[in-house]
């Protein structure tokens, strides 16, 4: 803080010469009326609103409104100083304090930077209540590192998403300050929403500005230079290590991973750009010595095909925060990348976080859902090991077990929560409100299966509606979201009938029919034009798919952090909206044809059946369909958007009927005399198989 010399302009509310921004606010003085506020002292006073705009008067106050409100102030008395000019009065019912800013700070009062402006005095300020305190020593603050008691007061505050983050009041302003609301944020768990509203409520001030790392000039200057060089130790270019030629083989690819090291096309023999490419030092640590393999590349939902309007403003446009000219430019970098990548390669990246040790899950499939919710809370389970499983029979005497597919269990797992309590609406879902379910913590525990079946290799979800998509990726508060995402017949019913009225009156009798509705859920307004009901429509709806299930939304949310998951979809969405929000491609013919690979010495007349039996199914000449095909081979009724491990393959067999062997992917097919003989055989094992295996499981998934 700095203290001007005597005879400066001093703040007309609280009459302090005192320059401290971190404090009072800004210091502004407007020689042309003699006059200089505190910006906090302005902000909080009681009687005054802001009237103008930004660049009129002071911060938008008129300075006319200055006046009346100190004038209005010199007749109260600071009940802290006892002297008059006391601007800003508690809003608690029945109390009558006055008090200056800088008093009320004095006085650990409480000044809530958000909605109405409130101030509390020291007796009726909030709190935090910490139901339990199993802290016994003293913790560091998570901003200085100071040690300090554990025990919430107004000078020590804790964080709402992270329990044992603690930190000064003191310390909170100073970062808010710095980093602005775009980066304020839990210092251990980077939780912005949750966070900056606790924050708020405890009288944080976090101004709306960029953080001021970003306001410096050039700040990222760096980021704006790609590197173009070839670094491969043989650059077969004529014209150098330095020559990048678009559009030809001489085009620099960078590394796909470090972005720090480059090569000419040709010089590492790649077809076209769009090829990945690791630099050595990137490819060691990603092989880890020749443990990871790439998978044959399969026909995938080409996600390449899908573009940001496609994704997210096909229904409702999310309302997208504003940015900083720096993030602005950062984000451009990313984009060039992010364009061109399919989410099959951002899987395959999660994928690498999988350790070698193995966790043997033990899964009842007449019983799917409980035994995997076991299994994944189990104190043992980590998320980053490799999995494998089980089937078990329930009420089994002798114990028994049989090897399963990873990926038939992650894919009827997701067809299970897809059809579960936890969302509602027919295809495309939102999140719903289950007490119990939110009280067993069952909306983390989906996000969290949901995060590990897709880095594991589990099939695309593809249920999401927009609007949860949206909501995830840019935030419930700036998704607006449409009448398709409500599954209340009654409240859709409401929000139709109050959008067609064609008069104020119409209008006004709709409401007065569910006025009880509407006072419940806080939605009622004035009514004084008939376009007024397109604000109450909104408000409904924002109201029904979003604010109604926030407490599950942000434990769903903390589920799908797992593994890195939610980070990744946030950072590309268009890729993410191709698996969440729409079902896989229809398989064909050639999609089998090219999915399966020979291993052994192929029987010619075995196989030349198996292509004519692929085409007489897609044509409907069958009694199967692709996709039962595909699950009596593997489990699976789609190709998981990370591919097959391993890859799936056909067996020529002199048996009379195929095998499948969902554990190897392996598809056993018969060696027959004719072709008649060869699809009767097929179609009755494969339809009889799942038939079978359906029965066994209906009664539970229908649960």
């Amino acid at each position: 803080c700095n203290l001007h010399l005597p005879g400066s302009s001093t703040c007309v509310f609280c009459r302090k010469n005192d320059d401290c921004p971190n404090k009072y606010g800004e210091k502004k003085t407007k020689e042309k009326w003699n006059l200089t506020v505190h910006y906090y002292c302005l902000l909080m006073s009681s009687g005054i609103w802001q009237r103008g705009k930004e660049e009129e008067g002071v911060y938008g106050f008129l300075i006319e409104d200055i006046r009346k409100e100190v004038n209005r102030a010199s007749k109260l008395k600071c009940c802290v100083c006892k002297k008059n000019g006391a601007s800003i009065g508690c809003v608690a019912p029945r109390c009558k304090r006055s008090y200056h800013f800088p008093c009320g700070l004095q006085r650990e009062c409480i000044f809530q930077f958000t909605g109405n402006f409130a101030s509390f005095c020291w007796n009726h300020r909030p709190v935090q209540i910490i139901t339990s305190n199993n802290y016994r020593e003293s913790l560091p603050c998570t901003i200085c590192l100071e040690f300090i008691e554990p025990i919430p007061s107004y000078n020590i505050l804790r964080s709402p998403c992270c329990k044992n983050a603690w930190f000064h009041r003191d310390c909170l302003q100073v970062q808010a300050i710095n980093a602005g609301v775009f980066f304020f944020r839990c210092t251990i768990c980077s939780n912005s929403d949750i966070f900056q509203k606790e924050m708020l409520r405890m009288g944080i001030h976090i101004p709306e500005k960029d953080a001021s790392w970003e306001l410096e000039e050039n700040a990222y200057q760096e980021l704006l230079q790609h590197h173009e060089r070839c670094d491969v130790r043989r650059c077969r270019c004529k014209e150098g290590r330095d020559y990048n030629a678009p559009d030809s083989k001489w085009e620099i690819k960078r590394c796909q991973c470090c972005g720090s090291s480059g090569t000419h096309l040709a010089c590492s023999s790649l077809r076209s750009w769009e090829q990945n490419w690791e630099c050595l030092e990137c490819r060691g640590i990603i092989y880890n010595s020749g443990e990871f393999q790439k998978a044959k590349k399969h026909v995938l939902p080409n996600s390449n095909n899908v573009g940001i309007t496609d994704c997210l403003l096909e229904e409702s446009s999310p309302k997208l925060p504003r940015q900083s000219p720096g993030s602005q430019s950062k984000d451009l970098l990313r984009q060039g990348s992010k364009f061109r990548r399919n989410v099959s390669t951002l899987l395959i990246e999660l994928g690498f976080q999988i350790k070698k040790k193995t966790k043997r899950l033990y899964i009842n499939k007449a019983n799917i859902w409980t035994s995997a919710l076991d299994a994944f809370r189990n104190r043992n389970f980590n998320p980053s090991y490799a999995i494998e499983v089980a089937y078990v029979i329930e009420n089994d005497n002798f114990g028994s077990e049989h090897p399963g597919s990873k990926q038939e269990f992650l894919s009827l797992l997701m067809q299970h929560l897809e059809n579960s309590s936890l969302f509602e609406g027919s295809l495309s879902k939102n999140l719903s409100l289950n007490s119990q379910a939110l009280k067993e913590n069952l909306y983390y525990e989906a996000g969290k299966m949901l995060a590990i079946s897709l880095v594991h290799g589990g099939p695309s979800p593809g249920f999401f509606s927009k609007t949860l998509f949206n909501c995830l990726v840019y935030g419930p508060e700036n998704t607006q979201p449409i009448l398709d995402d409500v599954s209340d017949f009654d409240v859709a019913q409401i929000i139709i009938r109050i959008n067609t009225a064609t008069t104020v009156a119409d209008l006004k009798s709709v409401i007065n029919e569910c006025y009880n509705y509407l006072e419940l859920i806080g939605c009622l307004r004035l009514i004084t034009t008939l376009s007024d009901k397109y604000m109450l429509v909104k408000d409904i709806l924002v109201y029904h798919v979003i604010q109604r299930v926030q407490a599950p939304f942000e434990s769903f949310k903390q589920g799908l952090k797992t593994l890195g998951v939610l980070e990744k979809i946030q950072a590309y969405p268009e890729a993410f909206c191709s698996i969440l929000c729409h079902k896989p491609e229809s398989l064909s013919a050639k999609i089998l044809s090219d999915l399966f690979t020979v291993h052994t010495l192929p029987d010619v007349k075995a196989l030349g059946f198996w292509n004519s039996y692929l085409q007489a199914v897609e044509d409907g000449k069958s009694t199967t369909t692709m996709e039962d095909i595909l699950i009596f081979a593997t489990g699976c009724s789609s190709i998981p958007p990370a591919g097959f491990k391993p890859t799936p393959s056909i067996e020529c067999l002199h048996v009379d009927f195929p095998v499948g062997n969902k554990c190897n992917n392996c598809l056993a097919i018969p060696v027959t005399n004719t072709y008649k003989e060869f699809q009767e055989n097929m179609d009755f094992t494969i339809r009889n198989t799942l038939k079978l295996e359906k029965e066994e499981s209906s009664h539970y998934i229908g649960h």
